[in-house]
């Protein structure tokens, strides 16, 4: 049974978010099986990495952008979460020093929540579904800046390899020749998918959106989107906990 909300939180943002959040679980515990030599071959399928993979992460980021609207102090947020992100690259340094975790989502969301404090009288200056809008296509523009390329299609253009040369602008989306990370949101593109999220939080917070997101649905995914900051820290451990006891039963051993 559905259950209102009277304090007007949008309780789909949490309940979507926790769907999401079990799905990267998912994700993240197929990728630790196939690193451990469990022939996954539909893993590597072009459905997987290049659309749901990234489908399910943008979506939490947008969210994460919708609810900044909501928070009484993104300063705290944003500097909670790139502490918990500073830690997560410390202990892969140690754990998995070939491939350590050097600008995940979660040091994308605390960058965003601290440009979202400055930016925020100019995001207010622009309609939300404008907003939306110029944000979507900045996000598609700049989605192949990584790969050297800005644009889509044939209004692509190829970028020179030496935007690339510096080692330390990985974070803007400029990686250089040699670059790994386990995981990976640079500020462009994603960030605009957070700054779309911001402007749809407009219409949420106004209650112009249908009733529906104002209504419960399912209170297990609502609790896991309310405290997806400590199970998203928590789960990677858990799984390798897991595996490094199931897997040898079965012939394999964990790897990092």
């Amino acid at each position: 049974m559905s259950k209102t909300n009277p304090a007007g939180r949008v309780v789909l943002f949490d309940e979507v978010r926790g769907l999401c959040l079990i799905l990267m679980v998912f994700y993240h515990g197929m990728l630790d099986l196939v690193t451990s030599g469990v022939d996954l071959t539909w893993f590597f399928s072009s459905v997987m990495q290049r659309f749901l993979q990234p489908a399910v992460a943008g979506t939490f980021i947008f969210i994460s952008g919708a609810v900044s609207r909501y928070s009484r102090s993104n300063l705290r947020r944003g500097l909670a979460a790139l502490a918990c992100a500073f830690a997560v690259t410390v202990v892969t340094f140690f754990i998995m020093p070939a491939t350590p975790d050097l600008f995940g989502i979660l040091h994308l969301l605390g960058v965003c929540m601290l440009l979202f404090i400055p930016l925020r009288p100019l995001l207010d200056r622009i309609r939300p579904a404008a907003g939306i809008c110029l944000f979507a296509v900045c996000f598609l523009a700049t989605y192949n800046l990584p790969w050297h390329v800005v644009g889509m299609g044939p209004l692509s253009a190829r970028l020179p390899d030496t935007l690339y040369s510096n080692p330390y602008l990985f974070w803007l989306g400029l990686p250089a020749p040699g670059f790994v990370s386990a995981d990976y949101f640079p500020l462009f593109p994603w960030a605009f998918i957070f700054f779309a999220g911001a402007s749809f939080g407009v219409l949420a917070k106004k209650k112009r959106l249908p009733a529906m997101f104002y209504r419960g649905h399912c209170a297990a995914l609502s609790w896991i989107g309310r405290h997806s900051l400590l199970i998203y820290l928590a789960h990677q451990p858990l799984l390798i906990g897991l595996f490094a006891i199931v897997l040898p039963l079965f012939g394999y051993q964990v790897a990092f």
